[in-house]
């Protein structure tokens, strides 16, 4: 079989320290370079709202990066919505493109993951509402932050649910979302209408599952949650989802390198569902006699 793992945009903070992740991959050095490498898992990087100064971007890069940029970054989601219907419809097209190509090019297996500064705040902000949790018990440090700015952040989830107070997952998605996590949305919903199965990475992926199913509920079955994130709210995300990870490592890198290192999992398990002996064919005497 043929897998990709895609990662979706970037969120609208910290886009320089993003820009340079996203170099990092494009040059083939960051983590998830290293074990796609080492376990054959085809890489695809999606720009939809790269914000920052891209002038530093690898020239000849060993992993390209498709530009598909919707706007630059999204807006503040403590003060406005985040994205505007239209640019949810244009995020999520993108999304359902990218999984039709990877589909036709013969993926048979696919996982999703991100790259982006503060989009755990995006993230938490979605899985709180659509599961009606408290943001304190949903929020968690993201790339390390201290205690003053893990209150800060909080607080900043709490004026932007108070703000948007919505049910429709498409409103909370335009409220509360990245452009990352709206191509997510897409590209599941298109991976499903193909009846091809989706590892998800962690947290930020989480919460765009948790969109995704709530719009059509079906696709929920086409989806393996790869690990049990370090992050505070995944615990949440992944019980609304009902969804057992396949190990919990205390990863929160991103990236998609939890998926990586699942569909490896996934992969030896078919592996050994098609190939292991049965005590019939090994010729093994049945034990309950």
């Amino acid at each position: 079989a043929d897998h990709g793992v895609t990662k979706m945009g970037v969120s609208a903070y910290g886009s320089q320290a993003t820009a340079s992740m996203v170099g990092a991959m494009m040059a083939g050095g960051a983590a998830v370079n290293v074990l796609a490498a080492q376990h054959d898992v085809r890489l695809t990087i999606v720009d939809v709202g790269l914000a920052g100064d891209l002038s530093a971007l690898p020239r000849e890069p060993l992993l390209p990066l498709h530009r598909r940029p919707v706007r630059a970054g999204t807006r503040n989601l403590q003060i406005e919505d985040a994205m505007t219907s239209d640019e949810v419809t244009a995020a999520r097209r993108i999304g359902a493109a990218t999984a039709q190509r990877l589909v036709q090019d013969g993926a048979t297996l696919l996982g999703i993951g991100e790259v982006g500064i503060g989009n755990t705040t995006s993230a938490a902000a979605i899985i709180a509402a659509l599961t009606g949790t408290d943001p304190a018990e949903v929020t968690g440090r993201g790339t390390g932050v201290d205690d003053e700015t893990l209150q800060r952040k909080t607080a900043v989830i709490r004026q932007a649910l108070a703000r948007a107070s919505h049910r429709d997952p498409l409103r909370i998605l335009e409220s509360l979302g990245g452009l990352e996590i709206a191509a997510m949305v897409g590209f599941l919903s298109a991976a499903a209408r193909l009846r091809t199965p989706v590892v998800l990475d962690g947290f930020v992926t989480n919460a765009a599952a948790l969109v995704a199913c709530r719009l059509e509920p079906a696709l929920c079955d086409y989806l393996l949650a790869s690990h049990r994130s370090a992050e505070r709210g995944a615990e949440a995300a992944l019980e609304s989802l009902a969804k057992e990870p396949l190990f919990a490592l205390g990863l929160r890198l991103g990236e998609g390198t939890g998926a990586v290192l699942a569909m490896a999992l996934v992969r030896t398990a078919v592996a050994a569902q098609i190939s292991m002996a049965t005590f019939a064919t090994a010729g093994i005497p049945d034990r309950r006699r």
